[in-house]
């Protein structure tokens, strides 16, 4: 709590909104981070798996515990009777879904990463006028101590929120990134099912 409370003085007005933001920029980083992992290390062992397999792609009746590709598989062979343009449209919808679990909570962090700076500077702003209003108030000597304290004071909210800032788009851009590689991997994979149901080979184990 004396945490918070020094935190509170030397940002000002501005701490909690600042602080509310520092949290959602750390629960989105470990949240994306530990879902994107686990489901590109579950989706390169069903890969190695399955092109380890006389059959690659398991039956409609599988229960086995699938990867988000896996899944993917099962409802192409699931509708393994319908025409491969139909399937194609059901792959794109599904994939669409995907992309949208995938980027989850990049948009909240680009506006996080959008709005703290815009709080830091106006945590500074609002520091300033405090100072000023002070020393007119106080009819005290100005000296260049006190102006360097409050100045040091009102300029540390910009710093914090500029903290905040590039960590928040940095994680967006990359987890962005990361998200559409595994889309990527997952429409090959998907492709390279549809073509097994049209009983096509699949040479190579790319």
């Amino acid at each position: 709590m004396s945490f918070l409370n020094q935190l509170h003085q030397q940002l000002g007005l501005m701490s909690w909104p600042l602080i509310v933001c520092s949290v959602i920029t750390l629960a989105i980083w470990l949240e994306r981070g530990l879902s994107l992992l686990w489901i590109s290390l579950r989706g390169e062992q069903e890969k190695r798996r399955l092109r380890s397999q006389e059959i690659p792609y398991p039956g409609e009746h599988s229960e086995e515990s699938a990867s988000v590709m896996l899944q993917g598989c099962r409802l192409l062979v699931q509708h393994k009777a319908c025409p491969k343009s139909i399937r194609e449209d059901l792959a794109a919808v599904w994939l669409q879904h995907q992309r949208r679990r995938l980027h989850s909570g990049l948009r909240v962090l680009t506006l996080v990463g959008v709005i703290s700076p815009l709080l830091g500077l106006l945590g500074t702003v609002l520091g300033l006028m405090e100072m000023f209003k002070s020393i007119g108030e106080s009819g005290e000597p100005v000296t260049p101590t006190l102006l360097a304290d409050g100045l040091g004071l009102a300029m540390s909210t910009t710093a914090a929120g500029l903290l905040i800032a590039l960590p928040a788009i940095a994680g967006a851009q990359l987890f962005g990134l990361w998200a559409d590689r595994l889309l990527d991997r997952l429409t090959h994979e998907l492709n390279r099912c549809n073509l097994h149901l049209e009983g096509l080979g699949l040479g190579g184990r790319s």
